[in-house]
């Protein structure tokens, strides 16, 4: 790029961006509408409809923050273009698929892709961009990306039910293309430091290889087969690798993927545990509301993505409110009650029967969790930058990302039991999941009386 901070093409620069992140935004949401007519289409059972998901947020866990340190080592406009790129043909992959395991390919591609893409859109913005013209670059950015994370869902069940679940990921094709096309045409990198530390490419592959065989083992172990050998054998495997990456991770000491010096605070700690707990809980309601709408009340796929349309509205409109009265009171008590009203709101979808009315049984819940969300998100993100420091607020803020994806890659490994039942069992199994999402949302209340009162209030 021209010289850090200033840019020749700044609505341009922005646009590419946006391009970019709705790549990953979209992805991540729009599938979850269509696993019903994937699982038809594709002749999947429970354990393998749970990877079209995991195999895309898995590699992403892992990655996030390698992305963003290879984007620094070697530019970020360089490295999203070719991100971009590689996004297109993963979604070109998947759409071309004629069997499970292609399928799963791609989606893998699409979510390493997306590791490099989301950390370096955001960062090419901080690089063309300064000062005041920084807030608002990165502002419009925020906003579209909400705006994004309301419709995908109905934008996905829509191109499924007139043009086929296929289009959910060729629709991708164009959009890479411009995003490429534009990167390589406005984006020039400001020349790297040729001492600039090694990239830990040990940690990464560690990460991933650990959270694999342990999605594996909780993905089999708590579905109809139960844990079986080969799911426990995965579970120890899984635990040695994650050994291995904690051992690596320590002796890289400064060079590591995630400053280990960020957990000798009690407070990082504790908001680490609560990301964990209440966007894993938040990642469940996302897989199986519209999964539940279309099986057992015949909703179509458009109207089981509109069905989640109250949520981000409602977040994306209340956060700013939530992080004015956390300015004057603190994070402390916002996350802490923010996070036992969203388990209100699971309990409250309790209610919810087969072929029962949304207004009256599913709305509530979604409206509650909505309001408990909108109270954590914007605390949240002001609680881990305190807890970081300036040093390290942005391998923070990268790893509290990386988290909130992790916790969706848990739940959904869980919930093989339900995505595999029907009809009432169907029902039963969606109460368990609510029951243990209010569970984890609770935990992470708990989790956020570890920041000390008289520093995040």
């Amino acid at each position: 790029m021209t010289p850090r901070g200033t840019t020749k093409y700044p609505g341009l620069v922005l646009t590419t961006s946006i391009l970019a992140s709705s790549l990953a935004f979209i992805d991540g949401s729009v599938v979850n509408v269509g696993l019903s007519v994937i699982r038809d289409a594709l002749h999947a059972d429970a354990s393998e409809l749970q990877w079209v998901i995991n195999a895309y947020l898995l590699p992403l866990s892992a990655l996030l923050l390698l992305g963003g340190a290879v984007g620094d080592r070697f530019g970020s406009g360089r490295i999203l273009w070719m991100a971009i790129a590689a996004f297109g043909v993963a979604s070109a992959l998947c759409g071309m698929a004629q069997s499970l395991p292609w399928l799963l390919v791609g989606r893998a591609l699409q979510g390493t892709a997306a590791a490099f893409v989301l950390p370096n859109s955001l960062a090419v913005l901080g690089e063309s961009f300064s000062g005041e013209a920084r807030g608002r670059a990165i502002g419009v950015w925020a906003a579209v990306a909400a705006a994004i994370g309301a419709v995908g869902p109905v934008l996905g069940g829509f191109l499924i039910d007139h043009w086929g679940w296929r289009m959910i990921f060729a629709i991708n094709i164009p959009v890479s293309l411009v995003g490429a096309l534009l990167a390589v045409r406005v984006m020039r990198d400001a020349p790297r430091d040729a001492t600039a530390r090694s990239l830990d490419l040990l940690g990464g592959m560690l990460a991933t290889a650990a959270l694999a065989a342990l999605t594996y083992a909780l993905t089999v172990g708590t579905g109809h087969d139960g844990w079986t050998p080969p799911a426990l054998l995965a579970l120890a495997l899984g635990a040695i690798l994650l050994a291995a990456f904690v051992r690596t991770e320590i002796a890289r000491a400064d060079r590591a993927m995630i400053p280990i010096v960020l957990f000798a605070s009690r407070e990082f700690v504790g908001i680490t545990f609560l990301t964990l707990f209440l966007y894993g809980a938040f990642g469940a309601l996302f897989v199986l509301v519209p999964y539940v709408l279309i099986a057992t009340a015949h909703y179509s796929n458009t109207a089981a993505g509109a069905s989640l349309l109250p949520v981000p509205i409602l977040i994306a409109v209340i956060s700013p409110l939530a992080g004015g009265i956390a300015g004057r009171i603190g994070s402390r008590p916002m996350l802490f009650s923010g996070s036992l009203l969203a388990a209100a709101g699971f309990l409250l979808l309790l209610f919810v029967q087969t072929e029962s009315d949304y207004w009256t049984t599913v709305f509530p819940g979604l409206i509650v969790i909505s309001l408990g969300m909108a109270a954590v998100a914007a605390p949240l993100t002001t609680a881990v930058l305190a807890a970081a420091g300036p040093e390290n607020s942005g391998s923070a803020s990268g790893f509290n990302s990386a988290i909130a994806r992790l916790g969706g890659l848990i739940a959904t490994a869980l919930l093989g039991g339900v995505l595999g039942a029907s009809g009432a069992a169907l029902i039963a199994g969606f109460h368990s999941a609510a029951i243990a999402a209010a569970v984890a949302s609770v935990l992470a209340s708990v989790s956020a009386l570890a920041l000390r009162k008289r520093v995040f209030q």
